[in-house]
Protein backbone atom coordinates (compact mmCIF):
# COMPACT_ATOMS: atom_id res chain seq x y z
CA UNK A 1 0.00 0.00 0.00
CA UNK A 2 1.05 3.60 -0.70
CA UNK A 3 0.32 6.72 -0.29
CA UNK A 4 -0.78 8.88 -2.89
CA UNK A 5 -2.31 12.67 -3.59
CA UNK A 6 -4.54 13.77 -6.25
CA UNK A 7 -4.88 17.32 -6.82
CA UNK A 8 -7.83 18.04 -8.48
CA UNK A 9 -10.77 16.49 -8.63
CA UNK A 10 -11.86 16.98 -12.29
CA UNK A 11 -12.18 13.62 -15.02
CA UNK A 12 -8.69 12.84 -14.34
CA UNK A 13 -8.37 13.77 -11.05
CA UNK A 14 -10.77 11.69 -9.81
CA UNK A 15 -10.80 8.99 -11.53
CA UNK A 16 -7.07 8.32 -11.22
CA UNK A 17 -7.70 8.75 -7.10
CA UNK A 18 -10.27 6.29 -7.10
CA UNK A 19 -8.53 3.61 -8.90
CA UNK A 20 -5.25 3.76 -7.64
CA UNK A 21 -7.32 3.44 -4.13
CA UNK A 22 -9.44 0.60 -5.86
CA UNK A 23 -5.61 -1.29 -6.33
CA UNK A 24 -5.15 -1.20 -2.39
CA UNK A 25 -3.80 1.86 -1.64
CA UNK A 26 -4.23 4.85 0.56
CA UNK A 27 -5.21 8.38 -1.56
CA UNK A 28 -6.44 11.57 -0.51
CA UNK A 29 -7.63 13.51 -3.49
CA UNK A 30 -7.64 17.67 -3.21
CA UNK A 31 -9.08 20.56 -4.47
CA UNK A 32 -9.24 24.43 -3.48
CA UNK A 33 -12.79 24.05 -4.64
CA UNK A 34 -14.54 23.67 -1.26
CA UNK A 35 -17.97 22.93 -2.95
CA UNK A 36 -16.50 19.88 -4.76
CA UNK A 37 -15.09 18.33 -1.99
CA UNK A 38 -17.87 18.82 0.42
CA UNK A 39 -19.77 17.65 -2.31
CA UNK A 40 -17.75 13.82 -2.53
CA UNK A 41 -17.77 13.78 1.06
CA UNK A 42 -21.32 13.36 0.53
CA UNK A 43 -21.77 11.01 -2.03
CA UNK A 44 -22.19 13.70 -5.10
CA UNK A 45 -19.92 13.21 -7.68
CA UNK A 46 -18.34 16.44 -9.42
CA UNK A 47 -18.69 14.26 -13.27
CA UNK A 48 -21.35 12.30 -14.85
CA UNK A 49 -19.10 8.78 -15.56
CA UNK A 50 -20.34 5.43 -15.55
CA UNK A 51 -19.39 3.40 -12.17
CA UNK A 52 -17.46 6.19 -10.69
CA UNK A 53 -20.56 7.21 -7.80
CA UNK A 54 -19.79 2.64 -6.65
CA UNK A 55 -16.40 3.08 -6.85
CA UNK A 56 -15.92 5.98 -4.17
CA UNK A 57 -18.63 4.92 -2.29
CA UNK A 58 -16.67 1.30 -1.78
CA UNK A 59 -12.92 2.84 -0.82
CA UNK A 60 -14.31 5.58 1.08
CA UNK A 61 -15.85 2.81 3.10
CA UNK A 62 -12.91 0.87 3.04
CA UNK A 63 -11.00 4.24 4.85
CA UNK A 64 -8.83 4.05 1.05
CA UNK A 65 -10.28 7.33 -0.47
CA UNK A 66 -10.46 10.45 1.69
CA UNK A 67 -11.00 14.17 0.32
CA UNK A 68 -9.60 17.35 1.47
CA UNK A 69 -9.28 21.40 0.64
CA UNK A 70 -5.76 21.06 2.74
CA UNK A 71 -2.11 21.01 1.29
CA UNK A 72 -0.66 19.93 4.33
CA UNK A 73 -3.24 17.53 5.37
CA UNK A 74 -3.02 15.90 2.06
CA UNK A 75 0.84 16.34 1.52
CA UNK A 76 1.13 14.36 5.50
CA UNK A 77 2.15 10.95 4.53
CA UNK A 78 1.91 11.25 1.16
CA UNK A 79 4.83 9.44 -1.13
CA UNK A 80 3.38 10.43 -4.63
CA UNK A 81 1.42 13.41 -5.72
CA UNK A 82 -0.05 13.59 -9.09
CA UNK A 83 -1.11 16.87 -10.16
CA UNK A 84 -4.65 16.25 -12.41
CA UNK A 85 -5.78 19.84 -12.94
CA UNK A 86 -7.16 21.76 -15.72
CA UNK A 87 -5.29 23.04 -18.22
CA UNK A 88 -7.36 24.80 -20.21
CA UNK A 89 -6.94 26.64 -23.52
CA UNK A 90 -5.34 30.32 -23.66
CA UNK A 91 -5.86 33.18 -25.84
CA UNK A 92 -3.65 31.97 -28.64
CA UNK A 93 -4.75 28.15 -28.39
CA UNK A 94 -1.83 28.03 -25.86
CA UNK A 95 -2.60 25.87 -22.68
CA UNK A 96 -2.70 27.89 -19.90
CA UNK A 97 -0.90 26.57 -17.12
CA UNK A 98 -1.93 28.66 -14.23
CA UNK A 99 -3.47 26.00 -11.96
CA UNK A 100 -0.37 23.69 -12.44
CA UNK A 101 1.78 26.53 -11.22
CA UNK A 102 -0.61 27.20 -8.10
CA UNK A 103 -0.29 23.40 -7.44
CA UNK A 104 3.29 23.23 -7.83
CA UNK A 105 4.13 26.35 -5.46
CA UNK A 106 1.62 25.29 -2.48
CA UNK A 107 2.73 21.70 -3.03
CA UNK A 108 6.71 23.24 -2.58
CA UNK A 109 5.66 24.86 0.32
CA UNK A 110 4.28 22.40 2.61
CA UNK A 111 6.48 19.40 1.23
CA UNK A 112 8.59 18.77 4.61
CA UNK A 113 10.08 15.29 3.10
CA UNK A 114 11.12 13.46 0.03
CA UNK A 115 8.32 13.28 -2.85
CA UNK A 116 7.50 12.26 -6.40
CA UNK A 117 5.74 14.25 -7.98
CA UNK A 118 4.12 13.06 -11.17
CA UNK A 119 2.18 15.40 -14.24
CA UNK A 120 -1.12 13.76 -14.51
CA UNK A 121 -2.34 16.80 -16.50
CA UNK A 122 -2.10 17.27 -19.94
CA UNK A 123 0.76 20.02 -20.17
CA UNK A 124 3.02 21.29 -23.05
CA UNK A 125 6.46 19.96 -23.75
CA UNK A 126 8.70 21.21 -21.28
CA UNK A 127 6.34 21.51 -18.33
CA UNK A 128 8.41 18.75 -16.54
CA UNK A 129 11.11 21.25 -15.99
CA UNK A 130 9.31 24.22 -15.52
CA UNK A 131 7.51 22.70 -12.44
CA UNK A 132 10.43 21.04 -11.42
CA UNK A 133 12.04 24.49 -11.28
CA UNK A 134 9.16 26.11 -9.65
CA UNK A 135 9.61 23.32 -6.76
CA UNK A 136 13.49 23.92 -6.53
CA UNK A 137 12.53 27.78 -6.13
CA UNK A 138 9.54 27.66 -4.07
CA UNK A 139 10.29 24.89 -1.18
CA UNK A 140 10.92 25.79 2.00
CA UNK A 141 12.63 22.79 3.15
CA UNK A 142 15.35 20.81 0.98
CA UNK A 143 13.32 17.77 0.84
CA UNK A 144 14.13 15.84 -2.26
CA UNK A 145 12.14 15.28 -5.18
CA UNK A 146 12.01 14.43 -8.34
CA UNK A 147 9.38 14.72 -11.82
CA UNK A 148 7.82 12.43 -13.58
CA UNK A 149 5.29 12.75 -16.43
CA UNK A 150 2.45 10.55 -16.37
CA UNK A 151 0.09 11.76 -19.27
CA UNK A 152 -3.74 10.59 -19.48
CA UNK A 153 -5.26 8.39 -21.74
CA UNK A 154 -8.85 8.48 -20.46
CA UNK A 155 -11.32 8.47 -22.53
CA UNK A 156 -14.91 10.37 -20.88
CA UNK A 157 -17.80 7.63 -20.73
CA UNK A 158 -15.13 4.84 -20.10
CA UNK A 159 -12.46 6.27 -18.03
CA UNK A 160 -12.70 3.78 -15.29
CA UNK A 161 -12.15 0.75 -17.74
CA UNK A 162 -9.57 2.94 -19.70
CA UNK A 163 -7.24 3.29 -16.54
CA UNK A 164 -7.67 -0.32 -15.15
CA UNK A 165 -7.27 -1.79 -18.69
CA UNK A 166 -4.63 0.54 -20.59
CA UNK A 167 -3.07 0.25 -24.00
CA UNK A 168 0.07 1.47 -22.43
CA UNK A 169 1.47 3.60 -19.66
CA UNK A 170 4.19 6.22 -20.38
CA UNK A 171 6.18 7.41 -17.61
CA UNK A 172 8.58 10.41 -18.69
CA UNK A 173 11.37 11.26 -16.22
CA UNK A 174 15.21 12.27 -16.04
CA UNK A 175 15.43 10.90 -12.46
CA UNK A 176 14.95 6.85 -13.77
CA UNK A 177 14.48 5.50 -10.30
CA UNK A 178 11.57 7.85 -9.93
CA UNK A 179 10.16 6.33 -12.78
CA UNK A 180 10.27 2.90 -11.73
CA UNK A 181 8.79 3.53 -8.57
CA UNK A 182 5.95 5.08 -10.67
CA UNK A 183 5.70 1.73 -12.56
CA UNK A 184 5.46 -0.07 -9.66
CA UNK A 185 2.36 1.60 -8.68
CA UNK A 186 1.05 0.19 -11.72
CA UNK A 187 2.44 -3.17 -11.93
CA UNK A 188 -1.18 -4.45 -10.96
CA UNK A 189 -2.66 -3.44 -14.18
CA UNK A 190 0.08 -6.02 -16.03
CA UNK A 191 0.09 -2.96 -19.07
CA UNK A 192 2.83 -2.42 -21.00
CA UNK A 193 5.02 0.03 -19.36
CA UNK A 194 7.12 2.58 -21.82
CA UNK A 195 9.59 4.67 -20.09
CA UNK A 196 11.30 7.43 -21.93
CA UNK A 197 12.30 11.34 -20.91
CA UNK A 198 10.05 13.96 -19.97
CA UNK A 199 9.62 15.86 -22.91
CA UNK A 200 8.73 12.39 -24.97
CA UNK A 201 6.30 11.37 -22.59
CA UNK A 202 4.80 14.74 -22.83
CA UNK A 203 5.04 14.76 -26.60
CA UNK A 204 3.62 11.14 -26.99
CA UNK A 205 -0.04 12.38 -25.53
CA UNK A 206 -0.02 15.66 -27.64
CA UNK A 207 0.52 13.53 -30.67
CA UNK A 208 -1.59 10.60 -29.89
CA UNK A 209 -4.63 13.10 -29.35
CA UNK A 210 -3.74 14.90 -32.56
CA UNK A 211 -3.33 12.15 -34.69
CA UNK A 212 -6.86 10.79 -33.98
CA UNK A 213 -8.49 14.24 -34.29
CA UNK A 214 -6.41 14.17 -37.82
CA UNK A 215 -8.82 10.74 -38.35
CA UNK A 216 -11.69 12.28 -37.54
CA UNK A 217 -11.08 14.79 -39.61
CA UNK A 218 -10.03 12.62 -42.56
CA UNK A 219 -12.76 10.42 -42.15
CA UNK A 220 -15.38 13.26 -42.35
CA UNK A 221 -13.43 14.81 -45.19
CA UNK A 222 -13.94 11.80 -47.29
CA UNK A 223 -17.49 12.40 -46.55
CA UNK A 224 -17.84 15.84 -47.60
CA UNK A 225 -16.56 13.97 -51.13
CA UNK A 226 -18.53 10.94 -50.95
CA UNK A 227 -21.94 13.06 -50.88
CA UNK A 228 -20.59 15.19 -54.14
CA UNK A 229 -20.00 11.72 -55.67
CA UNK A 230 -22.69 9.49 -54.45
CA UNK A 231 -20.95 7.29 -52.23
CA UNK A 232 -21.62 6.18 -48.95
CA UNK A 233 -19.03 6.85 -46.57
CA UNK A 234 -19.79 4.32 -44.11
CA UNK A 235 -19.31 1.70 -46.46
CA UNK A 236 -16.23 3.24 -47.53
CA UNK A 237 -14.67 3.50 -43.77
CA UNK A 238 -15.39 -0.39 -43.35
CA UNK A 239 -13.45 -1.01 -46.28
CA UNK A 240 -10.57 0.98 -45.07
CA UNK A 241 -10.82 -0.53 -41.62
CA UNK A 242 -10.38 -3.88 -43.17
CA UNK A 243 -6.42 -2.65 -44.07
CA UNK A 244 -4.92 -3.54 -40.62
CA UNK A 245 -2.33 -1.15 -41.39
CA UNK A 246 -4.98 1.58 -41.22
CA UNK A 247 -7.89 -0.50 -38.72
CA UNK A 248 -11.70 0.99 -38.15
CA UNK A 249 -11.12 2.89 -35.20
CA UNK A 250 -12.19 6.44 -35.52
CA UNK A 251 -13.29 6.78 -38.79
CA UNK A 252 -17.06 7.69 -38.14
CA UNK A 253 -18.33 10.49 -39.83
CA UNK A 254 -20.12 13.33 -38.35
CA UNK A 255 -20.27 16.29 -36.69
CA UNK A 256 -16.73 16.59 -35.65
CA UNK A 257 -15.12 16.31 -32.39
CA UNK A 258 -15.71 18.00 -29.03
CA UNK A 259 -14.69 17.53 -25.78
CA UNK A 260 -12.13 18.68 -22.98
CA UNK A 261 -9.31 17.34 -24.83
CA UNK A 262 -9.11 16.75 -28.54
CA UNK A 263 -9.98 20.70 -29.66
CA UNK A 264 -7.18 21.81 -26.54
CA UNK A 265 -5.15 19.76 -27.57
CA UNK A 266 -4.54 20.23 -31.33
CA UNK A 267 -4.74 24.09 -30.54
CA UNK A 268 -1.73 23.94 -28.09
CA UNK A 269 0.06 21.24 -30.70
CA UNK A 270 0.27 23.87 -33.16
CA UNK A 271 0.57 26.96 -30.69
CA UNK A 272 3.65 25.04 -30.02
CA UNK A 273 5.16 23.96 -33.13
CA UNK A 274 4.00 28.22 -34.52
CA UNK A 275 6.25 29.16 -31.61
CA UNK A 276 9.08 27.62 -32.52
CA UNK A 277 8.96 28.31 -36.06
CA UNK A 278 7.80 25.25 -37.24
CA UNK A 279 4.25 25.46 -39.83
CA UNK A 280 1.67 22.77 -38.49
CA UNK A 281 -0.21 22.74 -42.08
CA UNK A 282 -1.78 19.50 -41.34
CA UNK A 283 -2.72 20.34 -37.58
CA UNK A 284 -4.48 23.61 -39.12
CA UNK A 285 -6.76 21.79 -41.75
CA UNK A 286 -7.55 19.19 -38.71
CA UNK A 287 -9.33 22.16 -36.76
CA UNK A 288 -10.71 23.68 -39.95
CA UNK A 289 -12.58 20.89 -41.63
CA UNK A 290 -13.98 20.18 -38.06
CA UNK A 291 -15.28 23.21 -37.61
CA UNK A 292 -16.59 23.20 -41.02
CA UNK A 293 -18.68 20.28 -40.42
CA UNK A 294 -21.00 22.08 -37.64
CA UNK A 295 -21.52 24.63 -40.54
CA UNK A 296 -22.17 21.60 -42.36
CA UNK A 297 -25.11 20.85 -40.27
CA UNK A 298 -26.44 24.49 -40.94
CA UNK A 299 -26.49 24.83 -44.36
CA UNK A 300 -28.31 21.03 -44.67
CA UNK A 301 -31.09 22.39 -42.37
CA UNK A 302 -31.14 25.55 -44.83
CA UNK A 303 -31.14 22.79 -47.86
CA UNK A 304 -34.37 20.95 -46.68
CA UNK A 305 -36.19 24.30 -45.01
CA UNK A 306 -34.89 26.96 -46.75
CA UNK A 307 -34.54 30.09 -44.59
CA UNK A 308 -34.70 29.26 -40.92
CA UNK A 309 -35.91 32.26 -39.84
CA UNK A 310 -38.87 31.27 -37.67
CA UNK A 311 -38.16 27.75 -38.02
CA UNK A 312 -38.15 25.45 -34.85
CA UNK A 313 -35.05 23.42 -35.04
CA UNK A 314 -34.47 20.27 -32.63
CA UNK A 315 -31.02 18.82 -31.17
CA UNK A 316 -30.96 15.54 -30.17
CA UNK A 317 -27.73 14.69 -28.04
CA UNK A 318 -25.80 17.85 -26.49
CA UNK A 319 -22.94 16.35 -24.49
CA UNK A 320 -20.37 15.62 -26.74
CA UNK A 321 -20.08 11.96 -26.89
CA UNK A 322 -22.43 9.65 -25.48
CA UNK A 323 -21.72 8.66 -21.52
CA UNK A 324 -21.04 11.91 -20.39
CA UNK A 325 -21.91 15.13 -19.65
CA UNK A 326 -19.50 17.45 -20.56
CA UNK A 327 -20.20 19.77 -23.07
CA UNK A 328 -16.57 21.54 -23.52
CA UNK A 329 -16.57 22.51 -27.35
CA UNK A 330 -19.63 20.38 -27.95
CA UNK A 331 -20.81 20.54 -31.45
CA UNK A 332 -24.08 20.76 -30.23
CA UNK A 333 -23.31 24.50 -28.92
CA UNK A 334 -22.02 25.59 -32.03
CA UNK A 335 -24.84 24.23 -34.14
CA UNK A 336 -27.17 25.84 -31.62
CA UNK A 337 -25.94 29.55 -31.63
CA UNK A 338 -25.59 29.55 -35.55
CA UNK A 339 -29.16 28.35 -35.99
CA UNK A 340 -30.48 30.73 -33.31
CA UNK A 341 -28.41 33.55 -35.39
CA UNK A 342 -30.19 32.63 -38.63
CA UNK A 343 -33.76 33.44 -36.81
CA UNK A 344 -34.50 29.71 -35.71
CA UNK A 345 -36.19 28.38 -31.94
CA UNK A 346 -33.73 25.67 -31.10
CA UNK A 347 -35.04 22.84 -28.02
CA UNK A 348 -32.93 20.49 -27.17
CA UNK A 349 -32.51 17.15 -25.15
CA UNK A 350 -29.88 14.93 -23.37
CA UNK A 351 -30.29 12.28 -21.67
CA UNK A 352 -27.39 13.26 -18.59
CA UNK A 353 -26.56 16.71 -19.75
CA UNK A 354 -29.25 19.09 -19.59
CA UNK A 355 -27.79 20.39 -16.11
CA UNK A 356 -24.84 21.36 -18.29
CA UNK A 357 -26.58 22.89 -20.65
CA UNK A 358 -29.04 25.13 -18.91
CA UNK A 359 -25.72 26.96 -18.26
CA UNK A 360 -23.67 26.55 -21.14
CA UNK A 361 -26.47 27.78 -23.60
CA UNK A 362 -29.30 28.62 -22.07
CA UNK A 363 -30.39 30.44 -25.20
CA UNK A 364 -32.10 26.85 -25.78
CA UNK A 365 -34.93 25.33 -24.41
CA UNK A 366 -34.87 22.34 -23.05
CA UNK A 367 -37.45 18.99 -23.13
CA UNK A 368 -38.08 15.94 -21.31
CA UNK A 369 -37.28 13.46 -23.41
CA UNK A 370 -36.77 13.21 -27.02
CA UNK A 371 -40.25 13.08 -28.24
CA UNK A 372 -41.15 16.22 -26.83
CA UNK A 373 -38.22 17.14 -28.92
CA UNK A 374 -39.78 16.66 -31.78
CA UNK A 375 -43.48 17.73 -31.15
CA UNK A 376 -43.89 20.85 -33.35
CA UNK A 377 -40.40 21.02 -34.85
CA UNK A 378 -39.73 21.26 -38.30
CA UNK A 379 -35.96 19.78 -38.33
CA UNK A 380 -34.36 17.60 -35.67
CA UNK A 381 -30.26 17.07 -35.91
CA UNK A 382 -29.01 14.41 -34.10
CA UNK A 383 -25.82 15.52 -32.68
CA UNK A 384 -25.18 12.55 -30.18
CA UNK A 385 -24.92 9.46 -30.35
CA UNK A 386 -26.70 8.21 -27.55
CA UNK A 387 -28.29 4.31 -27.48
CA UNK A 388 -32.07 5.69 -26.84
CA UNK A 389 -32.02 7.78 -30.00
CA UNK A 390 -30.97 4.69 -32.34
CA UNK A 391 -34.12 3.11 -30.79
CA UNK A 392 -36.80 5.92 -31.32
CA UNK A 393 -40.22 5.13 -32.19
CA UNK A 394 -39.58 7.06 -35.49
CA UNK A 395 -43.21 6.63 -36.65
CA UNK A 396 -44.58 8.78 -33.75
CA UNK A 397 -41.63 11.24 -34.17
CA UNK A 398 -42.83 11.73 -37.24
CA UNK A 399 -46.05 12.13 -36.38
CA UNK A 400 -45.11 14.69 -33.71
CA UNK A 401 -42.72 17.23 -36.09
CA UNK A 402 -44.15 19.74 -38.46
CA UNK A 403 -41.69 18.39 -41.13
CA UNK A 404 -40.33 15.01 -41.36
CA UNK A 405 -37.03 16.44 -41.51
CA UNK A 406 -33.65 14.82 -39.79
CA UNK A 407 -30.01 16.18 -40.01
CA UNK A 408 -28.81 13.00 -38.57
CA UNK A 409 -24.88 14.08 -37.62
CA UNK A 410 -24.09 10.48 -36.12
CA UNK A 411 -24.69 8.83 -38.86
CA UNK A 412 -26.98 5.90 -36.72
CA UNK A 413 -29.99 6.01 -38.95
CA UNK A 414 -30.19 3.75 -42.31
CA UNK A 415 -31.01 6.20 -45.04
CA UNK A 416 -33.12 3.72 -47.56
CA UNK A 417 -35.34 3.08 -44.46
CA UNK A 418 -35.69 6.34 -43.23
CA UNK A 419 -36.79 7.66 -46.63
CA UNK A 420 -38.89 4.92 -47.02
CA UNK A 421 -41.03 6.14 -44.02
CA UNK A 422 -41.37 9.66 -45.65
CA UNK A 423 -38.38 11.33 -43.71
CA UNK A 424 -36.58 14.39 -45.77
CA UNK A 425 -33.55 12.31 -44.31
CA UNK A 426 -29.44 13.79 -44.66
CA UNK A 427 -26.77 11.83 -43.67
CA UNK A 428 -22.70 12.82 -43.54
CA UNK A 429 -21.79 11.16 -46.42
CA UNK A 430 -24.12 8.64 -47.17
CA UNK A 431 -24.51 8.43 -50.79
CA UNK A 432 -26.74 10.64 -52.06
CA UNK A 433 -27.07 11.09 -55.88
CA UNK A 434 -25.39 12.83 -58.12
CA UNK A 435 -26.98 15.42 -60.55
CA UNK A 436 -25.27 13.22 -63.06
CA UNK A 437 -27.72 10.11 -61.84
CA UNK A 438 -31.00 12.21 -61.65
Amino acid sequence: MKNITVIGVGYVGIVTGVCFADLGNRVTCLDINEEKIENLKNGIMPIYEPGLEELVERNVAADRLTFTTSYAEALQDAEFVFIAVGTPEGVDGEADLRYVRMAAQAVAQEMDHPLIIVNKSTVPVGTGDWVSNIIRETRNHDAEFAVVSNPEFLREGSAISDFMYPDRVVLGSLDPDAAEKVAQLYLPLRATIMLTDLRTAEMIKYASNAFLATRISFINEIANICEALGADVKEVATGMGYDTRIGPHFLDAGVGYGGSCFPKDVKALAFMADSKGRHPQLLHAVMEINQFQREAAILKLEEALGDLNGKTIGLLGLSFKPNTDDMRDAPAISIAKMAIDKGARVRGYDPVAMNVATRVIPEIELMKNAYDTADGCDALVIVTDWNEFKHLDLIRIQELMNQPVIVDGRNIYDPPTMKAMGFNYQGVGRGYETEESE
